[in-house]
């Protein structure tokens, strides 16, 4: 059973991927007012093939804010940069230049207001990442992050890069960190059924030393791989 369901998601979430990213490619040119619902149609294509066709349980813990605030998130797997927009409302996230340049996927995520980080284009491109940061919070959306930087194998805890002080200095807004423990199951090419849990620690004031707000928000993230709270 395990090898149908695997097959049957990879056919039906790639397939659709393949479509919607496309047709989302091709409104950026004929209507852009239709990019956004199609990536968040994505998304929720996405929860659709993982909770009916591999049986996976998405459960969410903790308390969600309302209004801008930055989320940094716990990144183990590809799940939980897919399943961003359905997660959150028109989440601004902050992704690597280079995936930009992805067929399909680069135009379209520009269009939904993506915001691309360069880490080694220097002053231009940090002015530029501010400003659609800026543009975002304006719009009344969050700003979401990955302050690993990258993919976490399950347990690791590395430390933050340091590109997450100066967003969190940059925009002033308060931080969430949140514990995904999508490693276990998402990163196995055979997927077994079980349950993906987002958690949402604390609200963290805008405004703290570089070394206190990095020590929660580490914490924070790191609460459901290591069973520890969060600390207050």
């Amino acid at each position: 059973m395990i090898l149908l369901r695997n097959l049957a998601f990879y056919v039906a979430f790639y397939c659709g991927s393949l479509l919607i990213s496309g047709a989302a490619a091709a409104a950026t040119y004929l209507h852009p007012q239709w990019v956004r619902p199609l990536c968040d149609n994505w998304s929720h294509w996405h929860h659709w093939c993982c909770t009916r066709l591999l049986g996976l349980r998405i459960e969410i813990t903790g308390t969600r804010p309302e209004g801008p605030v930055i989320y940094a998130i716990k990144h183990e797997s590809f799940f939980e940069a897919i399943a961003m927009a359905h997660t959150f409302e028109h989440p601004a996230g902050v992704a690597k230049a280079e995936l930009f340049e992805l067929p399909f996927w680069g135009r379209a995520a520009l269009a939904y207001g993506l915001i691309p980080v360069a880490r080694e284009q220097g002053a231009s491109a940090l002015r530029a990442m501010l400003k659609a940061g800026k543009d975002a919070i304006a719009q009344g959306r969050p700003i979401v992050i990955f302050p690993e930087g990258t993919r976490i194998p399950p347990g690791e805890r590395p430390p933050l890069r340091s590109g997450f002080a100066g967003l969190y200095k940059l925009f002033k807004l308060p931080v969430v960190p949140v514990a995904v423990n999508s490693g276990t199951i998402y990163r196995q090419s055979l997927k077994p059924r079980g349950t993906i849990t987002w958690h949402f620690g604390e609200v963290i004031e805008p405004g703290l030393p570089r070394e206190e707000v990095e020590r929660r928000v580490h914490e924070g993230i790191n609460a459901l791989n290591t069973g520890v709270s969060e600390a207050h």
